[in-house]
């Protein structure tokens, strides 16, 4: 039997005709600088032609599905990928729902749950008349008699325990936890009357108008608008008039016997509140104006009834051994564990056997979850909060169980996001894969995966154009003999051998000792902070550290990112609990950079996202002699773009019950333009090889270009080089938009002492690139700026001026100050 999956000539993208052997049943790392073809190699042409062979031999594939461009690959198994793009947007998918464990406590929950009578007020056992795997959707509504008194009590079943069911389901927010409401304070202002234009958004007509109506319907209800007023000094009927309209539950309750009025010149005034919301419900599936709408009027509120629980008041009452199903879902995966392992010795001899099978489930899934580092996470957290690493945990939980043997796993950066003290825990979950009978292929930086793993294969030298290559392979120990160059032979050496070995390492921090100015945050409790008051020093790189779950992303992003948006630009979200924050004063601009995706749109770019694509069309329309205009070199509106492709280079193939394909346009063959603006060439290059390029790639370009260079070499500095400039941005890791973000950052004009908040952007960052975005780092701090950083990087935190480390635990056991102060003590 083949023990190697050999590959040999493969050429997709910058791979330079690569020949490899891979060990089968093996924990390999392969690892490299960022864009040096790693994930070419892994991902585009191991995992895809895994797939093309397993659905060529079920007969599935078309001449359509093309192989990668590779002379051959022998001893390839059946292929299943984990990567970055995992997470599942929907508000109404939980921790819970993906990993199906809140489906089984609904299971156990409706076979021996006790709820209190309507009737008498006693507890109603349980009736145990399901079978394990019963459907019980034809039994919701129906009724039993209380044993006590008789009186009829609704059958517990899964769907009064699912919050995406109408059974179960709080009415008043349909079982998303919360509602939106307009935020009124970006609405009105309240030092200012109606007719001075309190309403921010009336125009001087509508203001006229609007008082006229306002002061129509006070008649009908027999009062007096005082239209002249200032908002904050008006009455309470006045103000819910104003803001909610007369058919709102706020304004009639008032006037609870009194009608309507029946048009509008009678005084059927709408509300402003009011009409932003309807205008809102109107237009939900524009998501232009959904979004800037929910930036600009908009504010998510936990809702009234359920208090965020989701669930009807009924579901929310029932308990087993004292324990609701809302407190177990709100409890760390690790807390549920504990409570299921105690489960045995609470549950009677009778329930046991209708729940033995439903705990013993229970307990191997959340086990799992707990192995692959996420047991600080709750079931109830919304999946579209989880991190690409958290996501990526999750899928891996998954596969723990699936007991599959003969297939090769290819993960995507594992270790994105986990604290080093946990990475230990994921190494054993990625050996017991193997140990299966599996081929373990992880994209790696961290360097204890490096040394767990059995086969290292170093990808490089370079990125772009100057990687593709093996520079190094061979167990850990091996790869870190061949981190020096030769210099007689010209042998290129290995940068990741290097830092295995020790010959290279991080720098240590420039500055020592605290700052004079600081910001202060004061009784922070959002979350699981507790009661935290945590002073940061301003003019320093200051690093926040801990394991997954303490509570750095609370502090910093929910607390301070969105305070900070408050105070400098009016709008955003509202703040997490805490008492205040000082030393705003010492601030000019605060920039809080997240790994949001730049845009979930296929059309948009690095090119464009940077604004370099607008000089480089400029540059390309000048060279046309004025045959053809900037927007000629658009693949975004008609003009000079292919019509057949609508300038995306590809076409969707619709499979049936497979996912779509895409295929290369037969029109233009994937350039994405008309052959005469394709004509048109700069430097040699045409527009379509622009976009195929890489940022270093382009800078060669165009030398002497100063609006396109500069924009590009801020690119580069940030460890973007690689980055080829079409590339689609839903393609692009959370690590590689939060560094464009930077890029874009970096090019506006800075507003006196600006703050920067960056949440782990050496995500994705090989040990040698994240030496490079560092130094954008220190550059910053040196020009008088301040950064902090959410790092589990120990090489980012070594080169820090100062160090808050959050924890001890994640969840419930962190939110703590452990320590603070410069990384050496």
């Amino acid at each position: 039997m083949e023990d190697f999956i050999r590959i040999t000539g493969a050429r997709l993208h910058n791979l330079d005709n690569v020949t490899l052997a891979i060990p089968k049943n093996k924990l390999v790392v392969m690892t490299g600088l960022s864009g040096s073809g790693k994930s070419t190699l892994a991902f585009d042409t191991l995992h895809r032609e895994g797939q093309r062979q397993y659905m060529e031999s079920l007969g599935m594939v078309t001449g359509l599905v093309s192989r990668p461009s590779v002379d051959s690959i022998t001893g390839l198994s059946p292929s299943i990928s984990v990567d970055q793009h995992l997470t599942n947007r929907s508000p109404r998918s939980t921790v819970g729902t993906v990993t199906e464990v809140f489906t089984y406590l609904r299971l156990l929950w409706s076979r021996i749950g006790v709820r209190q009578c309507p009737g008498c007020g006693k507890d109603v056992p349980p009736s145990h008349t399901y079978e394990y795997g019963y459907d019980d959707e034809a039994s919701e509504g129906e009724q039993a008699p209380c044993p006590h008194c008789g009186t009829p009590v609704p059958e517990l079943v899964m769907g009064s325990f699912s919050f995406n069911k109408p059974a179960g389901a709080c009415p008043a927010c349909t079982g998303l936890g919360e509602v939106i409401q307009a935020d009124v304070s970006r609405l009105v202002d309240g030092t200012r009357s109606v007719a001075q234009g309190a309403v921010l958004g009336w125009h001087p007509r509508a203001v006229e108008r609007s008082v006229q109506l306002l002061a129509a319907a006070a008649r009908h209800y027999g009062f007096t608008f005082d239209t002249d007023r200032p908002l904050d000094q008006l009455t309470s009927p006045e103000r819910d008039l104003l803001l909610h309209g007369v058919e709102s539950p706020e304004f009639r309750r008032h006037f609870p016997d009194t009608e309507p009025p029946a048009t509008v010149t009678a005084g059927r005034f709408e509300g402003v509140a009011t009409a932003v919301l309807r205008r809102y419900a109107e237009r939900i599936e524009d998501t232009e104006y959904r979004e800037r709408t929910e930036k600009q009027a908009l504010v998510k509120e936990v809702c009234g009834e359920c208090g965020g629980a989701r669930l009807r008041a009924e579901s929310r009452a029932v308990t087993v051994h004292g324990l609701t199903i809302v407190e177990a879902a709100h409890t760390s995966l690790d807390e549920l564990a504990a409570w299921l392992g105690g489960l045995r010795e609470r549950v009677s001899p009778d329930e046991w056997p209708f729940v033995e099978p439903v705990v013993a489930d229970l307990v191997e899934r959340v086990r799992r979850l707990v192995d692959v580092g996420v047991g600080y996470l709750t079931l109830d957290q919304p999946t579209p909060s989880l991190s690409a690493g958290e996501s990526q945990r999750l899928r891996l939980a998954a596969l723990l169980g699936s007991g599959l043997t003969g297939v090769l796993y290819v993960l995507d950066e594992p270790t994105m996001g986990l604290h080093p003290t946990d990475t230990a825990r994921l190494v054993d979950v990625l050996r017991r894969l193997r140990d299966l009978g599996n081929t373990v292929l992880v994209i790696e930086h961290d360097l204890d995966v490096l040394r767990a793993a059995d086969h290292v294969v170093d990808v490089g030298p370079g990125a772009g154009r100057a990687g593709g290559r093996i520079v190094a392979q061979g167990t850990p120990e091996e790869v870190a003999r061949a981190g020096a160059a030769e210099p007689v032979t010209g042998a290129v050496g290995s940068v990741t051998g290097a830092y295995l070995s020790g010959r290279l390492s991080a720098p240590e921090s420039k500055r020592r000792g605290n700052a004079d100015r600081a910001l202060v945050i004061r009784g922070a409790r959002e979350h699981n902070l507790k009661d935290l008051t945590v002073r940061i020093p301003l003019g320093r790189l200051v690093t926040v550290t801990g394991p997954s779950g303490s509570g750095k992303s609370t502090l910093l992003l929910d607390i301070l990112g969105r305070a900070a948006r408050r105070r400098f630009h009016g709008a955003g979200e509202r703040p997490g609990e805490h008492d205040g924050i000082d030393g705003w004063e010492h601030l000019g601009k605060v920039v809080a950079i997240d790994q949001e995706p730049i845009s979930r749109l296929p059309r948009s770019n690095a090119a464009t996202y940077s604004d370099v694509f607008t000089p480089i069309r400029e540059a390309f329309a000048a060279r046309s002699k004025g045959r053809l205009t900037p927007g000629a070199f658009s693949f975004n509106v008609p003009g000079g773009r292919c019509e057949r492709c609508e300038g995306a280079g590809v076409l969707s193939v619709h499979m049936h019950f497979l996912p779509p394909v895409e295929v290369r346009c037969p029109g233009c063959r994937g350039r994405r333009f008309r052959p005469e603006v394709l004509a048109v060439r700069h430097d040699g290059h045409d527009i379509a090889e622009v976009l195929d390029a890489t940022v270093d790639e382009a800078l060669a370009m165009f030398t002497g270009v100063p609006s396109i260079t500069a924009r590009l070499r801020r690119l580069s500095d940030v460890g973007l080089g690689y980055l080829p400039l079409g590339q689609p941005a839903p393609t692009l890791s959370g690590g590689e938009a939060q560094r464009l973000k930077l890029a874009k950052e970096l090019g506006r004009k800075a507003a006196g002492s600006t703050l920067y908040l960056l949440d782990e952007p050496t995500t994705g960052l090989h040990s040698a690139d994240t030496a490079r975005l560092l130094a954008v780092l220190q550059r910053l701090v040196d020009t008088g700026h301040s950064v902090i950083t959410i790092e589990h990087n120990l090489d980012i935190a070594h080169a820090s001026d100062w160090l808050i480390d959050l924890g001890p635990e994640g969840g419930a056991g962190g939110g703590k100050l452990v320590a603070e102060g410069p990384p050496t003590g």
